[in-house]
Order: C-alpha cells, then structure tokens, then sequence
C-alpha cells in the first residue's frame, strides 16, 4: 500500500480520459489529504482457454514451401472448425517466410538449403472440458506446435465489482485510520482512478510434436484472478 499525507492544503485537478477536452474541475482541499493505492483479487474458475497453434514447411523455393504450408495450415484450420470452434474464434496471427541455412563444418559458411514458411493460428475454447481432446486432434491434423494454453473468464463484469468495492472499503477504513490518529473525525474523497488486470495461477503449456500422443494431455484451469488496482485521494474532515 502506498501512503503520502500532504500536511497543506493543495488544489486537486480531475481531468477524466474520456472528456480530455472537458472543462477542468478543480476542488481545493481544505485540510490535509492522503494518497493510498490498494488493490483486491478476485479468484474464480475460468471459462475459455486461448491456444495458438500451426505448422512449419521447407521446400526448394519459396512458392512452393508457401503453397505447401497454405495446404496444412488450411487443414488444421478447417480441423478447429470440426471441432466446434466458432469462425470467429480462429485467427491468423501470423505468417513467415525466410531463407534456410545449414552451417558448413568444412568450409565454415551457411549453405542455403531452401525456404521455410510457418502459418500460426489462435484459437478460442469455450468448453474447456473439451482442451485436452482439441489439442490432441489439432496435433493430429498436422499441427507442428502448441503454446499455451492461458486461461481467462469471457464475464468477469461481477467479479470487477466485488474487487473494487472490497478494495474500496479496504482503502476508507485505512484512510480512518490515519485521520483519526491525527485528530480528524472523517474523510473524503477527491479522486479515484482505477486499473484492472488478471492473474492466471495455471502455468502456460508449450508442446511441440510431429505425431499425436496415445492419449490427449492433461489439462489443470486452476484459477484466475481479477485484480483491481484503485489510487484514491482523500481529504480529512472534522
């Protein structure tokens, strides 16, 4: 928790991000004023996992390294779509191109030995109970590798407001409790801003293979947690 208590009286400007262009609204505090920053968590189960997948081709020549990797990659695409991932799910999240090389020991010089291009997708589960399966028959369909999956929850509306009303009734009894150490008997507040993030406790996979494996891989949500941040400014009052 960060504390600062501001002994003279100071102007405090609000200028809302949303209304830059507003007018600035000014409130003189007239006592002294406390600067806390308090943050509350959340956990919950998630609901949708995130994973990105894709395959890698090497040929002679560029054209035909790229037509090759477009005939996987559109195969483990149309795969996520028979698996029940919405279109609006999958995305393309990046397609490379370069020159492959192989390090003579004898002539100590890179010898050119093609092209490799690599497809990758993302790919939104929203039943869960299903990553393992998916992952497995991505795999199965010619993906050359996996990373992920993290974890989030597709609503965390409710759970933003419990944190923030936690963190804000964490902040007004800390901001008592120095007020009345200093003889004042209440506070007020005159500025709050606010930032959000999240935190997954399950660690990320990353699984790379040319074949599927005899089973699909276990899968652990875990929980992730909803964190919000506030900084708040209050004035003493008596």
């Amino acid at each position: 928790m960060k504390l600062s208590i501001l002994l003279a009286g100071a102007a405090m400007v609000l200028i809302p991000a949303n209304f830059a262009h507003a007018a600035n609204v000014q409130i003189v505090a007239q006592n002294p004023v406390i600067e806390l920053s308090v943050s509350e968590q959340v956990d919950s189960a998630p609901d949708t996992a995130t994973f990105s997948t894709g395959v890698e081709s090497r040929a002679k020549t560029a054209t035909q390294a790229l037509r090759e990797n477009s005939v996987q990659a559109r195969a483990v695409i149309n795969r996520l779509k028979s698996l029940g991932i919405a279109e609006k799910d999958i995305q393309t999240t990046g397609i490379n191109l370069r020159a492959d090389y192989d390090y003579d020991q004898e002539s100590r010089e890179n010898r050119f030995v093609g092209y490799v291009v690599s497809n990758q997708v993302s790919a939104t589960v929203r039943d869960l109970p299903r990553l393992g399966e998916i992952l497995d028959a991505i795999v199965s369909s010619g993906a050359t590798n996996l990373n992920g999956p993290s974890f989030s929850i597709s609503d965390d509306s409710k759970l933003k407001d419990v944190a923030r009303e936690r963190a804000l009734t964490n902040a007004k009894a800390r901001a008592m409790s120095y007020a009345r150490s200093e003889g004042y008997t209440g506070v007020r507040i005159l500025s709050i801003s606010e930032g959000i993030s999240s935190e997954s406790e399950a660690p990320m996979m990353r699984m790379e293979s040319a074949a599927a494996s005899s089973a699909p891989p276990p899968i652990a949500p875990g929980q992730v947690g909803t964190i919000v941040s506030l900084s708040i400014t209050y004035e003493m009052t008596r």
